[in-house]
């Protein structure tokens, strides 16, 4: 199994710019480079912050750049989206019974699900009993289960990212479904961050992808403000066999010089010695 982990595309109004960056032609170069690269991927998944302010031009702009793809897209919204104007937008998007975005689709043998951890006027993460319900069923009905969502459910060690990470009242009980079904869990993907970020949480691993925006500078500190800079944008690679898995970051805007090089020991020893 092959997928594209995209997040965070901050789409604005066509023409506006999100920190300096003209983010369509960065969403645009990424799918480029996935068209070109990884045609062979059987799903491409955004896991939210799908626009910066949740207007119905940017989300028809995403409309209309996602229906030239031949891969199949899976779209998530994180909290600088708007949940009825992504709905107006994709009216035939799947949802649960209560209005979220909550969805799963099984592939090669492994329960993809998708979370909505959104809520309104909030950056931070929400995910509570009526969602968790949801969830449980999913995991209880299957046995290998990749779990995709915005927030990151944890905290990081970066106090002003985790302000904004799953709230307090939320991490306990989702913890604790996590503990419960660690077994049938393959992995936790997510973005928000906007930095490449593993690790293992309830003897799960997980992994953030950067953004094909801005990307955050990481710091252990800083308590307050997020700091960020128009740093090269990445998606990832995830390659599933077996049951083990392999994410490459790929910087899909790189224009410079790329040098070669042999694998041999003679390649690499000095001249002249």
């Amino acid at each position: 199994m092959k997928i594209i982990h995209i997040s965070d595309l901050h789409l604005t109004i066509p023409g506006e710019r999100m920190a300096g960056l003209n983010p369509h032609k960065r969403f645009e170069s990424a799918l480029a480079d996935v068209n070109e690269n990884h045609a062979d991927a059987q799903r491409i998944i955004i896991t939210g912050d799908l626009t910066h302010w949740g207007e119905m031009p940017a989300y028809e702009s995403l409309r209309e750049i996602i229906a030239k793809q031949t891969i199949s897209i899976r779209l998530m919204i994180g909290n600088h989206d708007d949940r009825s104007v992504f709905l107006e937008a994709f009216p035939d998007h799947p949802r649960d019974d209560q209005g979220y975005i909550n969805y799963a689709e099984s592939l090669d043998g492994t329960r993809l699900i998708y979370l909505d951890t959104t809520a309104p006027k909030t950056h931070a993460g929400h995910f509570g009993a009526d969602r968790q319900l949801w969830l449980e069923t999913e995991l209880r009905n299957n046995s290998h289960v990749r779990i995709f969502l915005h927030h990151n459910p944890m905290e990081l060690g970066l106090p002003a990212v985790d302000l904004i990470s799953l709230v307090l009242e939320d991490r306990p009980s989702f913890k604790a479904l996590l503990e419960k079904y660690s077994g049938c869990i393959d992995y936790i993907h997510f973005g928000h961050v906007h930095a490449p970020i593993h690790g293992t949480f309830c003897g799960i691993p997980f992994a953030s992808v950067p953004s094909t925006v801005n990307q955050s500078i990481p710091s252990l500190t800083e308590t307050e403000l997020l700091l960020s800079a128009p740093l090269d944008p990445k998606y990832y690679v995830i390659q599933v066999c077996d049951n083990e898995t392999i994410i490459h970051q790929i910087p899909f805007t790189w224009d410079g010089p790329v040098f070669t090089s042999g694998t041999g020991w003679e390649d690499w020893t000095k001249q002249g010695i």
